[in-house]
């Protein structure tokens, strides 16, 4: 008998009249790991909410259909019983946070079930080791920065200790080392105490290989449900849909017959194919690891000396020197807690240096009022929803452009429809998916025309087309004169935009350098195509350098070894 269960199901959000959720039958048998991708508003979320009990209880709206969980409808269940048997994690950690510390909000769910002190304290102990959080229990949640508040929402939610787990981009927010350890968890307790796991994620190279069964969701339908994430795999680069991670991505690319899943994969097959011929690997790309030479302009960003200190006496930022050049695209990385949010808010005027200086085209910014350098720098946080407070998602962007004295530029219309918003200009932006919801706030900021571009893990929520739309767009702003630096944990993505990369680490910038000289010197931060190709063909970190070497590679094997490796 299956343990999640859903009959015809269609809903429809309060004041809509497109289904969020369209004739859904869905059968999820015991200890089965679902992954679940499709695009911006396809309904995944709103799934998820579904077997969690919240649709449409919490967020009303007319609903159809049947949803069952190990046999009992979902309405007939208690409370009490459904949070114990389904546990959610939603993409905004924020959202499900009530207590102002770590250690009481993961113990919040386990004090309303009313268990004795002692198991509590176990199972708060138990989940923080896991999760590498026991230093952070006496810290204050607004301290945190979004990858470890993620993790603490992920804390609370396995300390009840569910039979089925549900994650909503559970490591949108998280570094690469600590995304990679958390889905490794995730997998261990799914194999190992049977726990049913239902995974959205928009970063496929993290997750695709993890799960036993895909589904891919389109305007409210599951349109494609395999057990074999290599079936699915071929299906989508066949079919020429973006939810497919980049590996297998390039590999149909040039034609490939074989379409490897994992990095392990790919490399084998690079392996046998140069086995069949005498490729050179010299022959690869020499000329981008090189030193790109000191830019004689002035900066347009200076930070000096930058310190960083919050009232409870926690060093956040640490003697901070950075500078970037005029027309720059620049990525900021490093471990969830490294000061990286911080800086930014330093730059832009929201938080002031402890000490040192930030200076921005010429002019020291502890001299100068928010509103004064708003008109210079645009700033957007982790959370789309501090932007939103307009009826209308086209209201949210008149309203910077009226606070600026631009009601007449065409800016704004133009950037409604580069970001594909035209269609919902009219809808309340509350309404709207979390990567929706994020396009709408980066179009507010857009508007505004800033000099310097601040963007915090602008990619959250956003499926591979919307990301390449995105880094498209930056591009432009790049070529018409901005300077852009982007926080993110999404190496890909700064691997095919950026051009150079700051790496910080316990509120010090370690490096910053070209990203060649970065990320193909980085374990970590480094991007997959780069990990295929690491001691193969050096250099290759963006995805049309690598389908050259492959396309390369490929006409060498079937030149010199007369076999043909493409479908």
């Amino acid at each position: 008998m299956a343990l999640v269960k859903i009959e015809n199901l269609t809903y429809y959000y309060p004041g809509t009249e497109k289904p969020a959720l369209d004739r859904i039958n869905l059968s999820i048998p015991e200890g089965q790991f679902v992954l679940v991708i499709g695009g911006s508003g396809s309904g995944k979320s709103s799934l998820l909410r579904v077997i969690a009990g919240l649709i449409p209880g919490f967020y009303g709206g007319k609903y159809g259909g049947r949803v069952y969980l190990d046999g009992t409808e979902l309405r007939e269940l208690d409370k009490r019983s459904l949070v114990q048997k389904v546990g959610i994690v939603f993409q905004d950690p924020e959202a499900q946070m009530v207590m102002t510390g770590v250690e009481q909000e993961i113990a919040f769910g386990l004090e309303n079930l009313g268990l004795p002190p002692k198991l509590m304290r176990r199972r708060v102990m138990e989940v923080t080791e896991a999760l590498s959080l026991t230093g952070s229990l006496s810290r204050f949640i607004p301290e945190l920065s979004g990858g470890e508040k993620q993790k603490v929402a992920l804390a609370s939610v396995l300390a009840m200790q569910p039979e089925v787990l549900l994650l909503d981009e559970p490591t949108s927010q998280l570094d690469p080392v600590a995304g990679e350890e958390i889905l490794t968890m995730v997998r261990r307790l799914n194999e190992e105490n049977g726990i049913t796991v239902v995974l959205i994620e928009q970063r496929l190279e993290r997750c695709f290989h993890l799960a036993d069964r895909v589904l891919v969701m389109d305007e409210g339908r599951i349109v494609y449900d395999h057990h074999a994430p290599e079936a699915m795999a071929e299906w989508a680069v066949r079919g020429g849909t973006p939810f497919v991670p980049p590996l297998p991505k390039l590999f149909a690319s040039v034609g490939s017959w074989s379409i490897p899943v994992t990095v392990k994969e790919g490399r084998r097959l690079l392996r046998n194919w140069i086995s069949n011929c005498g490729f050179p690997a010299s022959t690869c790309a020499e000329d981008r690891l090189r030193v790109v030479k000191a830019d004689s302009q002035k900066p347009v960003l200076e930070v000096q000396k930058l310190w960083f200190i919050y009232p409870s006496g926690t060093e956040v930022l640490k003697s901070v020197d950075l500078d970037i050049q005029p027309g720059k695209f620049v990525v900021i990385m490093g471990e969830n807690g490294a000061g990286k949010t911080t800086l930014l808010k330093n730059i832009n005027g929201l938080l002031r240096p402890s000490r040192g200086r930030v200076i921005i085209v010429g002019r020291d910014t502890g001299m100068l009022p928010v509103e004064e350098l708003a008109k210079t720098v645009g700033y957007l946080s982790q959370n789309p929803n501090d932007y939103l407070f307009m009826p209308t998602v086209r209201q949210e962007i008149e309203f910077t452009q009226k606070n600026l004295g631009l009601e007449n530029d065409a800016t704004g219309k133009q950037i409604l429809n580069r970001l594909g918003l035209e269609t919902i200009a009219d809808r309340n932006p509350r309404d709207l998916s979390t990567g929706e919801r994020q396009r709408v706030a980066l179009a507010s900021v857009l508007a505004a025309r800033p000099e310097l571009l601040l963007l915090d893990e602008p990619t959250r929520g956003l499926d591979y087309r919307l990301k390449e739309e995105l880094g498209g767009l930056l591009l432009e702003l790049k070529a018409g004169g901005a300077t852009v630096a982007v926080v993110t944990h999404d190496v890909e993505f700064a691997a095919e935009y950026a051009d150079e990369i700051v790496l910080m680490a316990a509120g010090e910038v370690m490096e910053q350098g070209s990203k060649y000289d970065v990320l193909t010197g980085s374990t970590f931060y480094s991007p997959q195509l780069n990990k295929l190709f690491h001691n193969i063909i050096p250099g290759i970190v963006t995805f049309d350098q690598a389908r050259e070497a492959l396309a390369s590679l490929m006409n060498c094997v079937e030149h010199e070894g007369g076999a043909s490796f493409r479908g």
